[in-house]
């Protein structure tokens, strides 16, 4: 009867040290907020160049499991790619995910459209604003976050040649400022 006591108060001391562990802390993110885990896979740098960013929007994208593999290894092309519309539906076009090259003969098709995930409300508001006012849905990054595959969408509207020089103005004029001040 004495080792009953025993385990009793064993029980009792690992109950309350359970108590008194300090809480976990919360895994979620802020909303908008850099996510400490996103591992960016690539980014298309012409894109903030060729046009502007006016909305953006985090949407995943369905793949299979050679391009996951593919993905995780940094082969990824965003050069040519694009969202389309179609049929309440948005998807990827144009862009090239290589074959993994330690797949079977059950590799996927490089260059086939991937549909992005996205919440009808979005959708409907992406489809509004690139229909009417003749606006363009760019993939800007594609990175991984907590696992999973993303996609960041920007609607964009193309640049003019001389908007471009402008903009190069601008970013060099910024940057003749900075260097001042460092220079202080």
């Amino acid at each position: 009867m004495a080792t009953k006591y025993v385990s009793l108060s064993n029980a009792r001391a690992r109950a309350t040290s359970k108590k008194s562990s300090p809480p976990k802390a919360s895994g979620s993110k802020a909303k908008g907020g850099d996510d400490q885990n996103e591992k960016v896979v690539a980014q298309n740098r012409k894109a903030r160049h060729n046009y502007e960013v006016l909305d953006t929007l985090e949407c995943g994208i369905a793949l299979v499991g050679s391009e996951v593999k593919s993905l995780r290894s940094g082969l990824l092309s965003l050069d040519e790619a694009y969202g389309r519309l179609d049929k309440d539906e948005v998807w990827l076009v144009g862009c090239d995910i290589p074959e993994y090259g330690n797949a079977t003969h059950w590799n996927h098709e490089p260059r086939r459209r991937r549909k992005l995930l996205m919440h009808r409300r979005e959708i409907r508001k992406f489809a509004s604003q690139a229909y009417e006012k003749n606006f363009t849905l760019i993939p800007l990054k594609v990175y991984f976050t907590r696992g999973k595959a993303k996609v960041l969408l920007g609607l964009c509207r193309g640049k003019q040649l001389h908007d471009k020089r402008q903009s190069l103005k601008k970013r060099e004029a910024q940057r003749d400022i900075d260097r001042a001040l460092r220079g202080r």
